[in-house]
């Protein structure tokens, strides 16, 4: 018989210890937050889904965001012992100047839509924390007043070759003008994918009031309010547009883009040029000899063409093809710290960010950016130290490979 008696008060208060009461709604939320996953989640009860999906989704049945997550699920890591890891940096070089991390906030479009802090949000966390961000065309905070809002961040401008090249002109110029060292030029956009979630959803810019969304809107009234009482919606860098997203992109993109724009590009652009869409070894090599100095390997997140090339697995026939000539970048599907160290031991230079970021955003505004960033530094950090590696240079592709 097991001898029983009653549990002294200290004993109690050793176990009964109640989490601290935290006041803030959005603090709250966010400490419930320890992956990217929790973000998303937190991020789909609070955005209406036609926001939500523009983030989410993929073109046609979205094979290609699949295939490059279960890349990464594919991953098998092979940690090194007793190497003393107590002390990691996680800073790399990336095009000549030093980040804090390995990978940059990529350019988003729409980004107001998804939470309205915005863009200016998303390039003040970029600066506190020492890591590049980039602007889109299509976003919805001007070139200028990213730049005001983070001075000292460094930024970097994507850019659509579109019809009309004096408006691209004027972009790279006033670009330029206001501190963006880098250029990402998008080349796997001729026309607009097929991302039917935004099809169905009847997504346009600004968001229109039809039952549907205001049926949605009901369940979804915080989001509603922010997008009322801030400033209107829209694309900064371009001129007023009515319609569907679909109709805007068949109407930006030019399907006669060609190595004469790249080329045109590399002359008028003083800065780095980041040549983002690379889906095969031919055309990396092409774009390097053309002048870029850094390839991105990228499916467009997997919104452009479905069963495109998945990056992760096109990465080491680049690199060898590229030998150096050239930083070699990747993106699509990276959800957590282990796929950014899997990446850069498999030889990326650099690693782009986008659903992730924007779900801390459609989380909690900035503190949801910043708890993106907090969560994907912990996890690479808690990585490396299992790796046995304690610098980014120590990875090498032996230490992840591909089951």
């Amino acid at each position: 018989m097991t001898k029983r008696r009653l549990p002294k008060p200290a004993e109690l208060k050793q176990i009964l210890r109640p989490k601290p009461i935290v006041l803030n709604p959005t603090d709250r939320r966010l400490a419930n937050a320890h992956t990217i996953a929790d973000l998303r989640m937190i991020a789909r009860k609070r955005t209406p889904r036609a926001a939500f999906d523009y983030t989410d989704g993929a073109a046609e049945l979205e094979d290609s965001l699949l295939r490059a997550r279960q890349a990464y699920r594919r991953v098998e890591f092979h940690p090194n012992v007793l190497r003393g890891v107590s002390d990691v940096d996680t800073s790399r070089e990336i095009l000549g100047k030093t980040s804090a991390l390995p990978f940059a906030f990529a350019p988003t479009g729409f980004t107001r839509m998804m939470q309205h802090e915005g863009e200016s949000a998303v390039a003040r966390v970029a600066e506190r924390n020492g890591i590049p961000v980039g602007l889109s065309t299509m976003a919805t905070t001007s070139i200028e007043d990213l730049a005001a809002a983070a001075p000292g961040a460094r930024k970097w401008f994507q850019l659509y070759v579109w019809r009309d090249h004096a408006a691209g002109e004027d972009l790279m110029n006033r670009a330029w003008e206001h501190g963006y060292d880098t250029l990402m030029l998008t080349v796997d956009t001729p026309v607009g994918g097929a991302r039917l979630r935004d099809v169905r959803n009847g997504l346009t810019i600004p968001p229109a009031l039809t039952l549907k969304t205001f049926l949605d809107g009901a369940t979804h009234p915080a989001w509603w309010f922010n997008l009322l009482t801030t400033e209107p919606l829209q694309f900064a860098s371009l001129s007023h547009f009515d319609g569907t997203v679909a109709e805007l992109l068949n109407k930006l993109f030019d399907p006669t883009l060609n190595y004469d724009d790249l080329d045109w590009v590399r002359r008028t652009w003083p800065g780095k040029l980041v040549v983002k869409g690379v889906q095969s070894v031919e055309d990396a090599r092409d774009v390097v000899k053309h002048g870029a100095d850094a390839v991105l390997l990228s499916n467009h997140g997997g919104r452009q063409l479905d069963r495109a090339p998945t990056p992760l697995e096109l990465l080491p026939a680049v690199l060898d093809e590229v030998q150096g000539g050239a930083e070699v970048w990747i993106d699509t599907g990276i959800l957590s710290g282990g796929d950014i160290v899997a990446a850069i031991a498999r030889g990326a230079n650099a690693v782009l960010v986008g659903r992730a970021f924007l779900y801390g955003l459609m989380a909690g505004g900035e503190r949801g950016v910043q708890r993106c960033v907090d969560i994907l530094r912990t996890e690479m950090v808690r990585t490396m130290q299992l790796l046995g590696v304690r610098t980014l240079k120590d990875l090498t592709p032996s230490h992840a490979t591909l089951r």
